[in-house]
């Protein structure tokens, strides 16, 4: 028997399968997707390969196998890394690394994440017979008749949180131990994230009519087992998480499981909570903020069957489920949801294909959705459901419109507007909440000579730097370099230095100063560096009643506070003012999202939007909260230039450390693409390179490449043509980077 091999690499010229020999002992053994320990050249060390195929002899003459290694993938699972190569120009192997456990995904030779162990303690006597002789007198010390008494209804604690609960010491567990009252074993340690919440559980609430509606046509998917697509629409509070909770109950009955995507890791503990309330501790969480060592104790439960229920962002979708019933992605418009790495996957176009593979419902939903989304909904692609109030009959709050023009006018240079101020005194007075949005971080956008217009910028990026006061440093938020704030001008020596635009530390500066008795807490990426700190603020927030809470996008999506009935949203315009022509749409979310924080129970809310584009269309609908006007407006424009949904973009970006390398490139790679597209001319558009948006990143020049047509196999097919044409080329220090759909035009 002979099966062929991807080999364990990163290299272009190896993302290929190579032949080797089955040992007659492992044969019976051997499947698709198995890990396995290989010769490869003529390293003496041996290398890590996938099984890609079996068949029955090779045309080469081939080494053997060494052994079958723990950890592999299943032939599904092959299936899909194969599927994933091709579509998104990639190795296959960057695929298959995906769906590995966490700490794993090095060579077989070297070390892994390993079972973390610890010692347990059991009662080693019958309970009537301890209790005997704590009667009798045998036992006699306060301490061993504590520790005794606590097993009982303990038993398998671990053996530190014995000595804390019981207030006792490790001589007084070994006497126990030595006198045969107990039994310490060594076992592994659950490394379960939440495994000390103490979440009170809670019943169904009843659905109103919209959500019975939504609830029966996908539950009609899973009594019938069949792939169906499905969008939930419905306006932000209108309850579309309690619509999930009752499918996901019902998927279970059947003894299915369910996958449960999110946008943000500051997202997961709300949802986590909602979860554990309803389900117990049947659940997973899988996110990045998560120790390895949690989530490799996760995935092993998830592939043991232990778990039924997985949440969490993106790379969750890659978690080894059986038998799924149904899958959830939840603020499905969400950029994150499309990976910036290679592989450069989206998440939808994954949940797709497991859904199909396992004859199960996919929902997608969101108050704002993703425009290619409502498209097909509109298109009966999709099925649509729709959810138009909220679920506790609350109103949609009252957004009011401030034109920034009118307040300089009126001299006001402040980062908040008049109206905005008289709404937060009385938000104050009345002990209300309120949150600030700004979605730029640091303290000033750009330090500037006001003299000579000199601009501090990064020396590897073509970019300005942001300062940053709390640690008096100018940073680069592309490559991380960062250095001390300019006080005098390098150029021409003059002290007039200026910063100019504002981030989320400066509001929280104007904000102290304006308001001096409120309390704060501001939450941005500068603020989440540490593990657990998105849910110890959003905690703290909520529970502490504090304030005011400032923030950038990680505020705005989800989160359910009661007491929030103000929102602010300091500059409406700095998603508008992008060199993207989703910048509309982007805006257009942003603020019906923030806006939907407000008044979210009885209380009555209220959203103030401070911008310099009072009459632009994504701001005007956004005010009124109206998706559906928004929509309308925007698809004709997108129609009228032929963007998505309406053709597919996909952006060839070539880097290199010569600019004149990255141009010679840029010229072979567009010539090519015109030679392999001359074949199918209609529908597609070539643009000539041009240099990137932001030209320069990591001292690598950036040129890109736009095609306009529609993505399909036969345009895979032309692509990997060229590529493989490219690759032989063997240009060096040049990268080559393809996306399809990407979310950062820049």
């Amino acid at each position: 028997m002979v099966v062929g091999v991807i080999v364990n690499s990163t290299a272009k010229v190896l993302n290929r399968v190579f032949d080797y020999i089955v040992p007659k002992d492992l044969e019976e053994k051997i499947k698709i997707g198995d890990r396995v320990s290989i010769p490869f050249g003529n390293s003496k060390k041996l290398q890590e390969g996938f099984i890609y195929e079996i068949k029955q002899e090779s045309e080469f003459a081939v080494k053997e196998i060494v052994s079958i290694e723990k950890d592999g993938l299943n032939e599904e699972g092959m299936k899909l890394a194969k599927l994933m190569s091709r579509m998104y120009f990639c190795n296959i192997f960057d695929c298959i690394k995906l769906m590995l456990p966490p700490g794993t995904s090095t060579k077989i030779v070297e070390n892994r994440i390993k079972d973390k162990k610890g010692n347990f303690v059991y009662l080693n006597k019958d309970i009537e017979e301890i209790e005997q002789e704590i009667a009798d007198g045998v036992i006699k010390s306060p301490k061993q008749i504590r520790v005794l008494e606590f097993l009982k209804d303990n038993e398998g604690v671990y053996i530190s949180d014995l000595e804390m609960y019981t207030d006792t010491s490790k001589a007084i567990i070994k006497t126990l131990e030595k006198n045969e009252y107990i039994q310490i074993v060594e076992e592994n340690i659950d490394r379960n994230p939440f495994i000390l919440k103490d979440v009170p559980r809670d019943k169904k609430l009843p659905l109103n009519e919209e959500q019975f509606k939504a609830f029966e046509e996908v539950n009609k998917s899973i009594e019938d087992k069949e792939f169906k697509e499905f969008l939930l629409y419905g306006v932000t509070g209108s309850g579309k998480t309690e619509v999930y909770l009752q499918l996901i109950e019902k998927v279970l009955e059947k003894g299915k499981t369910a996958i449960m995507l999110v946008p943000e890791i500051s997202l997961t503990p709300q949802m986590v909570n909602r979860f554990l309330a309803r389900f117990g501790n049947c659940i997973a969480v899988l996110h990045s903020k998560l120790s390895i060592g949690e989530r490799y104790d996760a995935y092993k439960k998830i592939k043991n069957g232990e778990i039924k229920i997985v949440i969490g962002a993106r790379s969750a979708i890659f978690a080894p489920v059986k038998n799924i019933g149904i899958l959830i992605i939840d603020e499905e418009h969400d950029s994150s949801y499309k990976s910036e790495m290679n592989p450069r996957y989206n998440a939808k176009d994954i949940a797709r294909y497991i859904c199909k593979s396992n004859n199960a419902p996919l929902l997608l939903g969101s108050a704002t959705p993703d425009l290619n989304t409502f498209y097909n909904a509109k298109n009966e692609k999709i099925e649509l459901l729709t959810l138009t109030k909220r679920a506790n009959s609350s109103n949609l709050p009252d957004v009011e419109i401030v034109d920034l023009r009118e307040e300089l006018a009126k001299g006001n240079k402040s980062m908040i507007s008049e109206k905005l101020k008289t709404y937060v005194e009385e938000n104050l007075k009345n002990k209300k909440q309120t949150i600030l949005f700004l979605n730029r971080r640091g303290f000033s956008t750009f330090v500037m000579c006001r003299n000579c217009g000199f601009t501090a910028k990064c020396k590897n990026c073509n970019i300005t730097l942001t300062y940053h006061k709390n640690t008096n440093k100018l940073k680069c938020h592309y490559c991380g370099f960062e250095t001390k704030n300019i006080t005098v001008c390098p150029i021409c020596g003059s002290k007039n230095v200026r910063y100019f635009g504002a981030g989320t530390q400066k509001l929280e500066e104007e904000v102290h100063k304006m308001f001096p008795e409120c309390n704060t807490i501001r939450m941005d990426v500068d603020t989440v560096t540490k593990k657990n700190s998105h849910e110890e603020i959003l905690e703290k927030f909520k529970n502490e009643n504090i304030d005011i809470l400032i923030g950038t996008q990680m505020v705005v999506k989800g989160h359910h506070f009661p007491n929030v009935t103000l929102v602010g949203v300091i500059a409406a315009d700095s998603s508008l003012n992008i060199e993207d022509f989703r910048a509309g749409e982007r805006t257009f979310q942003i603020l019906t999202q923030v806006a939907g924080r407000a008044g979210r129970e009885q209380l009555p809310g209220k959203v103030v939007v401070q911008t310099y584009n009072k009459d632009n269309y994504s701001i005007e609908f956004a005010k009124e909260q109206n998706y559906d006007l928004f929509y309308n407006a925007e698809i004709m424009m997108r129609k009228s230039l032929n963007y998505p949904p309406f053709c597919d973009i996909i952006q060839f970006s070539i880097n290199s450390k010569s600019d004149l390398d990255v141009k010679k490139v840029a010229k072979y790679i567009y010539n090519e693409l015109k030679k392999e597209f001359n074949i199918i001319k209609n529908n597609i558009l070539i643009f000539e390179p041009v240099p990137a948006p932001i030209d320069k990143i990591k001292n690598n020049y950036r040129w890109r490449i736009l095609v306009k047509c529609r993505f399909n196999n036969r345009v895979i097919d032309l692509i990997n043509n060229v590529l493989e044409r490219y690759y032989k080329k063997n240009f060096k220090n040049t990268r080559l980077i393809i996306d399809v759909n990407p979310n950062n035009m820049m």
